[in-house]
């Protein structure tokens, strides 16, 4: 399998993508939300002024520029701004606690962070402020107008007299456009490296599977700083002219909202998404007849409730990670719906898939099961504390390891099959089981412990903490209310449950497959216990 060189006519990079939308369709919307629009031609001004205040701030190529703001229009003006000026965008997530914050910031080392300091009752100026008096980040903070005053300085002041940037920065294509931040089998985040040419190249690509053109409008469901959304959906819909449709945190009902009034033809969902819009009050099939294409993971049964009862009858069925620039295999929108909802499609142009034994480690005919590793729009590598983490997730050919179980099928269709790792899906998100069980062992009644997923219709995979106490009775409340403090709200166990030892190997190690057997009959208890 060859992988392809990208299309002389897709840009090969942000800055160059955005600047082609802004030729061709000046006018056409780039954003739409409940409130309003902003076209390629008005982001395209924004993103030179922003560009501008940041060259007059000190910030330089290959500098690092934080963004910590949900999915609003400025997120997008701030990072491509960064682009063109040659730096990279770390966006951080704002479900983030604030230790995971301080964490974060010190890791990603950026110049300048940009926040939104009232975003949805959060106080991140304080948590800052915090972070700062332990000895944490300490630079320079702007803030979205409108919340609480004490970061130095607001959104509208610094970009004032800012010059704009007519011309962006040359020879940037294989310069990191994102570092984005993702669970993985450490207790902490890993810095994923992500350069600008194989973004857009492979989300053109994923573009191409859908069918998108410059008349759909994508309703995003995901956040922006999570690679379905910003590695994935944007540089997909802006490399084809089409608008992205945001709200600045998913609800259901305002998600319908949009779908209607906007009349989107296209949307990035996951099972718990697609869930929650139907089970919404004011959901009807009338008003998401516009829909046509789009993104989804999970089972085929998942897939088929999208299609049927959402209504989305060219719906594209995925394969991926961050690593691999949001995904590396998509079924092609117009495949009969009974060939999209078996498998997850060919490679991407771009993009090779090879199959190893997992426990010789030989190559494996493609149609065989084995771990999967990707070469091609890939990264080039973690950054920061995870960067140790390179020699044995990446192979010395430039393969990423994915960890997963896969296969092709006869036609040449990847198959996804499992994970061979320990990771967490929870509602199409990863999580550390360690970076839960590091959380759990600061409390001072644990002596030990051990999280697993378990199968859950609405979740992908519900959360089970097994804990042997460090105490006679151990207050699980409290614990439950340290994790709360300590974790964001997608990683809470849903279950914590006593033990008085954990299950081991003959050789002493945690038997993780016997935890998973226990989590699994836990949950089916718990459900019998609610029924």
């Amino acid at each position: 399998m060859t992988v392809s060189p990208p299309d002389t006519d897709v840009p090969e990079s942000f800055a160059a993508m955005l600047e082609q939308q802004a030729a061709l369709r000046p006018h056409a919307p780039a954003i739409l939300t409940d409130t309003g629009r902003m076209s390629f031609g008005e982001l395209e001004q924004q993103a030179k002024v922003v560009a501008g205040a940041l060259a007059a701030s000190g910030v330089v190529r290959g500098d690092r520029v934080g963004l910590l703001i949900g999915n609003r229009p400025e997120w997008l003006a701030m990072t491509f701004g960064i682009a063109r000026l040659g730096a990279t965008a770390v966006p951080f997530s704002t479900w983030s606690t604030r230790d995971e914050l301080k964490f974060l910031l010190e890791d990603a080392r950026i110049a300048l962070l940009f926040i939104d300091s009232g975003f949805k009752g959060r106080d991140f100026p304080a948590d800052l402020a915090a972070i700062a008096a332990e000895g944490g980040y300490r630079g320079p903070v702007v803030a979205l107008d409108g919340g609480p005053g004490s970061v130095a300085k607001q959104f509208s002041g610094f970009l004032r007299d800012a010059a704009p940037m007519e011309e962006s920065a040359a020879g940037i294509a294989e310069d990191d456009a994102f570092i984005l931040y993702t669970s993985g089998s450490t207790s902490k985040p890993k810095g994923v490296r992500l350069r600008h040419r194989h973004l857009v190249w492979n989300g053109f690509q994923i573009g191409e599977r859908q069918g998108l053109t410059s008349r759909d409008r994508i309703m995003l469901t995901a956040p922006l700083f999570w690679a379905f959304g910003g590695a994935n959906a944007l540089p997909a819909a802006w490399s084809h002219g089409a608008a992205l449709v945001l709200m600045d945190r998913f609800e259901a009902a305002a998600a319908i909202d949009l779908i209607e009034q906007h009349q989107c033809t296209s949307i990035y969902t996951l099972p718990a998404t697609t869930n929650a819009l139907l089970r919404s009050p004011g959901f009807d099939r009338s008003r998401t007849l516009s829909l046509r294409t789009g993104l989804t993971i999970g089972t085929s049964e998942d897939f088929m409730i999208a299609v049927d009862r959402l209504g989305v009858p060219e719906l594209c069925n995925i394969y991926g990670a961050t690593e691999t620039c949001g995904n590396c295999v998509v079924t092609p929108h117009d495949w009969p719906v009974e060939k999209r909802r078996a498998c997850q499609g060919p490679p991407l142009d771009g993009q090779e898939i090879r199959i190893r034994d997992r426990d010789s480690g030989q190559l494996l005919p493609l149609t065989s099961v084995g771990l999967v590793e990707v070469r091609g729009s890939t990264s080039p590598g973690y950054t920061g504390a995870s960067a140790i983490l390179n020699a044995t997730a990446f192979t010395a050919d430039g393969f990423y390891k994915t960890g997963d179980l896969g296969r092709f099928n006869d036609e040449g269709a990847f198959v996804f099959v499992g994970r061979d790792t320990e990771m967490i899906k929870r509602q199409g998100i990863n999580v550390s089981p360690a970076e839960i069980e590091e959380v759990m062992m600061r409390f001072a009644g644990v002596a030990e412990c051990a999280v697993t997923g378990v199968p859950d219709t609405d979740k992908g995979e519900l959360i089970v903490a097994l804990v042997v106490p460090a105490v006679a009775t151990l207050d699980v409340e409290a614990l439950a209310l340290h994790c709360r403090a300590h974790l964001s709200r997608y990683k809470l166990p849903d279950l914590i449950r006593t033990c008085d030892a954990l299950p081991v190997t003959p050789t002493g190690k945690l038997a993780r497959k016997d935890v998973k057997a226990i989590g699994i009959g836990l949950a089916e208890e718990a459900r019998e216990a609610a029924r």
